[in-house]
């Protein structure tokens, strides 16, 4: 016991990490390998600082809790440790969740007997009260359980624990601070001998609670997609392209669709007038169209009150060209997306270089993934979307023959199947015989599903007739992917071998 220590409880901050380290080591000794990496505070510290809480003596970390906030109405009570944290990206925290998830407690032994733990339940009760959350919900181990459990099943174990009969280090500690019981779980935590791979789901409830008022803005869980088969033509300016960009977001804004995807390229047809410059200075011609289009579309997905995929345009950086898009958000806020994979086609005729920005992106209908063409035949790109907590994949893609057509398809529905996510594309069809390197176009735009009992039996939601310019609108139900994740035929997602394999983004 140290009698005249200052103690002091705070928000965690990176710079803490080398004795928060120390700490966890010596509080885990029975899992001396499992402490947190730096990279994974910083991430939580960075995602939701208030949540990161410590208390200091002496400049040493006595104790911590860590926290996000998910949305719990996503989740089963089965589920396991790593489904409910979304892995070391924490991809299932939101802001606009309803309850306060603790992802670990620990206090170092020098410091224990001093009620430390109490202090810092407390606090995550007044922050759960403060941000007018639900409930504090966590999974706790019951360590002690494995000296009993020859003789008594869990439950058991439970009851004797709540009666004082036996003493839990964490059940009791947890149940004398308010906490109910509200689930056991099995293989909630596996390598976790001690509670016999076993947890107790527990909770504590905020009594000033108030449920939000639903607003117009919340997000959606039945989400309606407009795909344009786009018509390569020859248009006699910019003010005509953009007239006919402005058709499709009229005409499929009224039917009250929440996003609209545009192809790869899709403004191609003004390379014409470079046409007796080189092909890199073509492209490089064209790329000056971008960022007039890009203020359009902001333009347009305001005014038609539309989430707008625009497919991709050409952008230089320097000497470098990229291949990329936006996601211009109804709000008037926007992102760019980069194809990552550059064709060898593209390598030489244009000079393209690959970009390196991968990322979801969060809108009003929960958070989604665009590939560009190619980049959607590499199955590790998708695979880091989907764990960030991507739902529906857009693929704008601009194909030449059924042959490029038919790869970009099937890596595509493929995506759809391994991912357990919606997956929309988009192409361009017809034929600008004016226009080099961009001659002809092959395009069945489609939106993908999951293969289960919930979706249709071939995997394919909606597709557009082949090759004649045409809108695709599709309603898809994000429900149903939660559905397949917890209670499907098969979930890839769960069922993934991390013990043998892992995939992690560099940047």
């Amino acid at each position: 016991m140290i009698d005249s220590a200052k103690i002091e409880l705070r928000n965690l901050q990176v710079k803490d990490y080398e004795e928060l380290k120390i700490s966890m080591v010596k509080s885990y000794k029975a899992m001396p390998d499992e402490y947190w990496s730096k990279g994974e505070i910083k991430t939580l510290i960075n995602k939701f600082p208030e949540g990161q809480l410590c208390i200091v003596i002496d400049n040493k970390i006595a104790g911590c809790a860590l926290s996000i906030i998910v949305n719990y109405d996503k989740f089963d009570d089965n589920h396991t440790y790593e489904e409910i944290i979304g892995g070391e990206n924490f991809s299932t925290h939101t802001k606009n969740g309803n309850v306060l998830y603790g992802i670990d407690v620990f206090i170092h032994p020098e410091f224990r007997g001093m009620r430390l733990g109490r202090r810092l339940y407390e606090a995550r009760k007044e922050l759960c009260e403060h941000l007018n959350l639900k409930s504090i919900i966590f999974g706790g181990r019951i360590p002690n359980y494995s000296k009993y459990a020859e003789e008594l099943t869990p439950k058991k174990y439970i009851e004797k624990v709540k009666l004082q009969e036996i003493h839990d280090p964490v059940l009791s500690f947890q149940l004398s601070n308010d906490f109910h019981v509200k689930k056991v779980i099995k293989g909630y935590l596996p390598g976790d001998h001690e509670s016999k791979e076993y947890a107790t789901l527990m909770e504590w409830n905020n009594i000033y609670y108030s449920k939000p008022q639903k607003l117009v803005n919340t997000t959606k869980t039945v989400v309606r997609l407009g795909l344009v088969q786009w018509q390569m033509r020859l248009f006699k300016d910019y003010d005509a392209l953009v007239s006919q960009i402005e058709f499709f977001v009229d005409a499929v804004s009224n039917y009250q669709s929440d996003f609209i995807l545009f192809p790869e390229l899709f403004n191609a047809p003004l390379m014409a007038q470079f046409n007796h410059l080189t092909e890199p200075e073509a492209i490089r011609g064209l790329s000056s169209y971008t960022e007039r289009l890009l203020e359009t579309f902001r333009e347009f997905a305001i005014n038609y009150n539309i989430n707008i995929i625009t497919g991709s345009m050409p952008m230089p950086e320097g000497e470098h060209m990229y291949n990329v898009g936006f996601l211009c958000r109804r709000d008037g806020s926007y992102e760019r997306y980069e194809k990552l994979h550059i064709t060898p086609a593209e390598e030489t005729a244009w000079g393209m270089k690959g970009g390196n920005k991968l990322e979801t992106f969060d809108t009003d209908c929960g958070k989604v993934g665009v590939l560009i063409c190619y980049d959607v035949e590499f199955p590790e790109v998708s695979r880091i979307l989907a764990e960030e907590g991507m739902n529906i994949l857009f693929v704008p893609f601009m194909t030449d023959t059924q042959n490029g057509y038919s790869r970009v398809k099937i890596c595509a529905q493929a995506r759809a199947v391994e991912n357990e996510c919606y997956v929309a594309m988009a192409g361009s069809v017809g034929n600008l015989p004016k226009v080099d390197n961009m001659d002809i176009q092959y395009a069945q735009s489609a939106v993908l599903t999951p293969s289960d009992f919930a979706f249709p039996v071939n995997g394919i939601k909606a597709e557009a007739t082949p090759n004649t310019e045409s809108t695709l609108l599709v309603d898809v139900d994000l429900d149903l992917l939660k559905e397949l994740h917890n209670f499907g035929s098969v979930r890839n997602m769960k069922d993934r071998r991390k013990d043998l394999y892992s995939l992690k983004k560099k940047k």
